[in-house]
């Protein structure tokens, strides 16, 4: 996670969301999102 760039996070978050992958990989991907404290960027 950490050899993503902010912005490459938060796309793989929405792009994983809009193909309804598997709920613990986005929550995965949400937990990386807080500790970047990037929630206000969703």
């Amino acid at each position: 996670m950490q050899q993503l760039t902010d912005e490459q996070l938060l796309e793989a978050y929405a792009q994983a969301r809009k193909a309804q992958l598997n709920e613990s990989f986005l929550t995965l991907l949400l937990e990386e999102i807080k500790r970047r404290d990037l929630q206000d960027e969703i």
